[in-house]
């Protein structure tokens, strides 16, 4: 609490007339931005308007009734930190609002307030009240010889009061702002979670220390730049195109990207963006994120190592695979070596036998490449413009020794559609998970549909069978991590998960729809 008293003095100046003494009042109030200002103004106020006079001026707090500041002008008789004692006239005047905070610290009566001062013999008081809440309380005491009629002062001071009541509301709210603006920065500064923001132009308003931690960038080098600079080129249309969505009131979650940090590196993060509002209209976009990178490494293991796990289940049919091109070309090689390929007798017979064996050495040859690449860990998460035809048909053929295996047969339903930015392997990875599990839930003779359409500005695949369907209990437990319903050592329960999240990281969505008999149908939607 601010405390102040001085002797009592009499102005050393000729004084204003008192209209406008109070119109000066008026314009010192209006520009007082802080409580101790706000006090020294109304000091010299009363000091020039009620010369000769003692006076005090007390500040609380308009919740707590709290005294904030004191400052006086004459020979206290105590501290003057008891309870603010106002007339019951006053209440009624200003309109005042008290509540069970106030007990204690406010006193109503109805005859005269205590006087405060030391050799004082009668006085006035004027409660600092706005909009029903109380600010402070103004007394003014006088002497055995000071005027008879006090009537005049009263005037003055409700006058003064009423002035200054509005200007210390303002007072406290601006106090209360610069706290609340003080808290807040404390707060997005030293929050474990990434969070910037932006205003309408997308440029940098806030950075917040995370971010500075892991980009290893000064907040300088950011404030005022475009946010989307930070994306490398080719994913930032696909980022500025989720910022407009969050601008138009569309909030999004958990998209990932990559920003550009210190020393030409890279981060992963994933952020949720909403509006900031100003009324019915946007102001900005604020972004809240956190760091993928230690999270994508680990996960990049898993990956691996259910692949791992799988090509050992995939050895047998790899061997059958491998096998049937083999034995031709061991085949044909015997015959080759029978007759001698190249003279100038060698019949049409001998030449289609060189051309088979040709065939199935570049088949064995483009096996073999595809299941060294299938079976590689990612080490690198960045991304091309891929086919998604393409992309299906490898996925199919990785996967042709389980339909081979279940009987299932696989319908192909191709729109034109643009290509995609995506991971090739990582995506191969997602559709080939997706036919394994439909393998799995297929009778002999059932059926796969893959099918891709456009969808706005993206590309809808779907890979849909005639399966069992999955249970309405299940259906929702589908992408936890761990869960299975298949039989213990038949599956590890990350297939799906990872799939899931592969596929959010690449700002897309996997859903499923499902019903027990009907079959089941898996829908990934990607940006284009």
């Amino acid at each position: 609490m601010k405390t102040e008293v001085t002797p009592l003095s009499a102005p050393a100046v000729p004084l204003p007339s008192q209209a406008e003494a109070l119109l000066s009042l008026g314009r010192e109030v209006a520009g007082a931005t802080s409580e101790e200002a706000l006090v020294q103004v109304v000091a010299r106020a009363l000091r020039g308007l009620l010369p000769g006079r003692a006076f005090a001026v007390r500040v609380t707090d308009p919740r707590s009734f709290a005294l904030t500041s004191l400052y006086a002008e004459g020979p206290l008789k105590d501290p003057a930190t008891g309870p603010l004692v106002i007339k019951r006239s006053a209440v009624q005047r200003t309109g005042l609002r008290l509540d069970e905070q106030a007990a204690g610290r406010v006193e109503v009566v109805d005859g005269p307030v205590p006087l405060l001062f030391e050799g004082t013999a009668r006085g006035l008081s004027a409660p600092l009240v706005a909009s029903g809440q109380l600010f402070g309380l103004l007394n003014v005491e006088v002497g055995p010889e000071g005027p008879a009629d006090l009537e005049a002062d009263a005037r003055v001071l409700i006058q003064v009061a009423n002035l200054v009541a509005v200007g210390m509301r303002t007072a406290k709210l601006i106090d209360e702002l610069k706290f609340v603006r003080g808290s807040l920065e404390e707060l997005l500064e030293h929050a474990n979670a990434l969070i910037c923001a932006t205003r309408l132009d997308g440029t940098v308003l806030i950075f917040n220390g995370a971010l500075c931690r892991l980009t290893g960038l000064h907040r300088e080098q950011v404030l005022g730049r475009p946010l989307s600079a930070l994306v490398p080129d080719e994913e930032r249309a696909a980022f500025e195109a989720v910022m407009a969505e969050a601008v138009a009131g569309r909030p999004l979650s958990n998209v990932e990207t990559r920003l550009r940090a210190a020393g030409g590196r890279e981060v992963r993060v994933a952020f949720s963006f909403s509006a900031l509002p100003n009324g019915e209209q946007a102001d900005g976009v604020i972004a809240i994120g956190q760091d993928l990178t230690a999270l994508r490494a680990l996960e990049r293991a898993v990956v691996h190592s259910e692949r791992l796990a799988s090509l050992g289940q995939l050895a047998a049919s790899v061997v059958h695979e491998i096998n049937n091109p083999l034995t031709a070309i061991h085949t044909y090689a015997d015959a080759l070596l029978a007759r001698r390929v190249g003279q100038p007798d060698a019949d049409a017979g001998e030449q289609e036998k060189l051309r088979r064996i040709l065939d199935n050495t570049d088949r064995v040859l483009r096996f073999a490449q595809d299941l060294v690449t299938y079976a590689r860990p990612p080490s690198d998460t960045r991304t091309d413009r891929v086919d998604v035809h393409r992309l299906l048909d490898l996925s199919v053929s990785f996967s042709e020794h389980v339909l081979h295996k279940h009987g299932v047969t696989v319908e192909r339903d191709y729109q034109p559609v643009p290509p995609v930015q995506g991971s090739r392997s990582n995506l191969v990875q997602v559709f080939v998970n997706l036919l394994t599990n439909a393998c799995h839930a297929l009778q002999p003779g059932g059926r796969v549909r893959l099918s891709v359409e456009p969808e706005g500005q993206g590309v809808l695949i779907r890979v849909a069978d005639t399966g069992c369907g999955i249970p309405a209990d299940v259906l929702p437990r589908i992408f936890e991590p761990f869960f299975t319903t298949k039989a213990e050592g038949m599956g590890t329960g990350l297939g799906l998960s990872i799939a899931h999240s592969i596929v959010q990281r690449h700002g897309g969505s996997l859903r499923v729809e499902s019903s027990p008999g009907e079959g089941t149908t898996f829908s990934i939607r990607l940006l284009a």
